[in-house]
């Protein structure tokens, strides 16, 4: 037989897709063709492929080769290819039978002595198959743990070519994959170490019940960035499906350790404010790579020294968070990654960022107003709870007889509030307060009564308060009544969301 086929997956951003690898040899001169949109990384297969065969033990068929990649008008990428090439290559030339193969995908790169070498993106390429109906793949042994976590499907493990042709031909096994271990979330900073700032606590726990973005300004030390970092420690552990979302794109990235199994912890992400555009929400040459805000997704991007970063790097945050996803359009196609996350902001008042506070500031009013200025209005708009952290006194430092609240005891709350909420938005699809939308929350049932909300339709008119903002705070007091227990928000409630909005009260008085 000259013809064969051999099943693979092709990734394009976090979405698989069943690629065919045919391959047909002829008479003619000895050539290699490789169609079907290949990107440089898989036009060099064919050395790689060929270098490998021969030094497996295989004949290189001497004819004329084309290999194609089906559907031909879907990117093709990176070295995931290699070896279902070799094994369509062989099955061509008659080498190897093809009914093993029938309905097996086969993923791995392979190198120039036969060896199989891991491979980015085995996660969402085995769960694509596995929506295609596919039950039995083969991997590099680098990857079987990784590819083992998706349920429905058997993983076969190799390290060779040598070692797949022989168990395709029935003369040897494949390896066993390493069992999957599901063990519970590594422990990071505890809440029990902050002292003092009860604003600060308080609104990151508003902020983790809800799922609301969180900025907070205050001068150095004031315990700003030690706040962002335990954030992640009172979130509830991701369930199955964001699980597999967020380790399929650790995985496309490249940073899933080599024994992987289910992050169940909520991601953290702080890049560096020198981080580029194309690091901070995604990019590169081709089909671009997830950034620090898709590899974030179902948990935190913290931007210490917030006004540090690039005035345009900033401003390309505000769609994705609005949004929850990233859009990249390259001219080689176009790229969407989730980013659904809770953005923190930590930023210093000025620029000489006293640590005695705003009294003992050197700063004009001008520098202190171009310095906040790089976080722009639009953005700040987008965060829902914005707070000012003062120092902290000799009293709070080293009075305190009692350690504060753990982690442990605020997690229990916001998962209660958690729970409360999704069962109340359960109907429409929602998980978080954060993420219904506004007019929901101004239609009945859910619209609270006028005289709660007589302050904040006061402020809209006047201009003080956006659309957006208005909807936000409602968001807030929803959480703020789920940490409570009870099944609807206050008047009360609503002034306090606006505090934690606005820095301060509306004045209830206002709407008279």
């Amino acid at each position: 037989m000259s013809y064969a086929r051999v099943l693979c997956v092709g990734l394009v951003g976090v979405a698989g897709h069943l690629v065919e690898v045919e391959a047909d040899l002829s008479p003619g001169l000895p050539a290699v063709v490789l169609t079907g949109l290949p990107d440089t990384a898989l036009h060099e297969a064919r050395d790689r492929v060929r270098a490998a065969m021969v030094n497996s033990g295989q004949v290189w068929p001497n004819r004329r080769i084309t290999v194609n990649l089906l559907p031909a008008m879907l990117p093709k990428h990176g070295s995931a290819f290699d070896l279902a090439i070799a094994c369509a290559l062989l099955a061509g030339a008659g080498e190897l039978p093809l009914a093993p193969m029938e309905g097996v995908v086969v993923l791995g790169e392979l190198g120039l002595d036969g060896a199989v070498r891991p491979v980015r993106g085995v996660l969402p390429m085995v769960a694509a198959a596995a929506d295609a109906g596919i039950t039995r793949v083969i991997v590099p042994v680098g990857n079987a743990r990784e590819a083992a976590v998706v349920p429905g499907v058997t993983v076969g493990a190799v390290d060779s070519l040598h070692r797949l042709v022989a168990f395709i031909k029935g003369q040897g096994p494949l390896l066993d994959r390493p069992p999957v271990r599901d063990t519970p979330p590594p422990s990071g900073p505890d809440l029990a170490d902050i002292a003092g700032q009860d604003l600060g606590r308080h609104g990151l726990e508003v902020a983790a019940a809800g799922g609301h973005h969180l900025a907070m300004i205050g001068p150095p030390g004031a315990g700003k960035t030690m706040l962002a970092e335990r954030l992640p420690s009172i979130l509830p552990p991701l369930d199955d499906a964001s699980a597999l979302e967020v380790t399929a794109l650790q995985s496309i990235a490249g940073v899933l350790a080599a024994d992987a199994e289910l992050v169940r912890r909520p991601p953290f992400q702080a890049p560096h404010h020198s981080a580029s555009l194309a690091a901070l929400v995604g990019g590169g040459s081709g089909l671009a790579m997830p950034g620090a805000i898709s590899l974030a997704h179902r948990g935190v991007l913290f931007l210490d020294e917030a006004p540090e970063f690039a005035y345009l790097t900033l401003q390309a945050l505000r769609q994705p968070l609005e949004s929850g996803r990233v859009i990249l359009a390259r001219s080689r196609g176009t790229t969407e990654y989730p980013a659904q996350v809770q953005m923190v902001i930590a930023a210093n008042p000025c620029p000489c960022a006293n640590p005695a506070g705003d009294q003992h500031c050197q700063c004009s009013a001008i520098a202190r107003r171009r310095y906040l200025g790089k976080l722009s209005g639009p953005l700040m708009d987008r965060i829902d709870i914005q707070i000012r952290l003062q120092p902290l006194g000799v009293a709070q430092l080293m009075t305190s007889e009692t350690p504060a609240e753990p982690s442990a005891e605020v997690a229990a709350r916001v998962r209660r509030a958690r729970d409360a909420a999704a069962a109340r938005w359960a109907a429409h699809g929602w998980r978080l307060n954060a993420e219904v939308p506004g007019p929901q929350l101004r239609r009945p049932p859910w619209r609270l009564p006028p005289k709660d909300t007589k302050a904040l339709r006061a402020g809209l008119e006047r201009g003080s308060l956006s659309a957006r903002g208005f909807d936000r705070i409602l968001r807030l007091a929803w959480s703020i009544a789920d940490l409570d227990g009870r099944d609807r928000p206050s008047g009360s409630d609503v002034d306090e969301a606006a505090q934690l909005r606005m820095g301060e009260a509306i004045d209830r008085q206002a709407g008279r």
